[in-house]
């Protein structure tokens, strides 16, 4: 969860980095990664979660420089790689489907082994995060799960906090039914 300290040290980090002195720009980096790449993995899933996070670093590191520190360097970087995932996002809606399985969840359901838990579970409500419409699963990842504040989840995605509030409201109600349906 982050704090105002570890939001101070890391907009800190993004200062000393704009210099382009590799050591900054690593330490920053490093600072920066763990939490750029759970919050893009709870946004498009684990399995493009590592381009996505490249992505986002490769656009942060052009625009460094620019970097005023007016705003938390976290909120500033979870808004670049928000941006990032709705760019994939749109990019993909382009491109025709190339394999069109009629019924692929049940098929991957039956393929699985019955009686384990933990894992399974856990998969699971990745896939109901996964199903929550974006505009209520952001706010849901930062605030419920990378442990933001509604003000700071409001400021990154650029909303009224009110917004963030009813978004995540929803979320939680949508989750809880499509956990009761399972």
């Amino acid at each position: 969860m982050s704090t105002a300290v570890d939001d101070q040290h890391l907009t800190s980090l993004a200062l000393s980095a704009r210099g382009g002195a590799p050591a900054d720009v690593e330490a920053f980096v490093r600072a920066s990664y763990t939490d750029v790449r759970r919050f893009v993995a709870h946004l498009a899933g684990a399995h493009g979660a590592d381009d996505l996070t490249q992505e986002t670093f490769v656009r942060v590191l052009r625009s460094l420089p620019a970097f005023a520190g007016r705003s938390s360097a976290r909120t500033w970087l979870l808004s670049i790689a928000r941006r990032v995932v709705i760019d994939r996002y749109r990019s993909a809606s382009c491109r025709p489907v190339i394999a069109d399985l009629a019924d692929w969840q049940l098929t991957a359901e039956r393929s699985q082994a019955r009686g384990r838990h933990g894992l399974d579970e856990q998969v699971a409500l990745a896939a109901l995060v996964a199903a929550l419409p974006l505009d209520r699963r952001a706010p849901f990842v930062l605030t419920q799960l990378m442990g933001l504040s509604y003000a700071e989840a409001a400021d990154l995605l650029d909303c009224p906090i009110g917004t963030v509030r009813s978004r995540v409201a929803r979320a939680r109600a949508q989750l809880i039914t499509s956990m009761r349906a399972a």
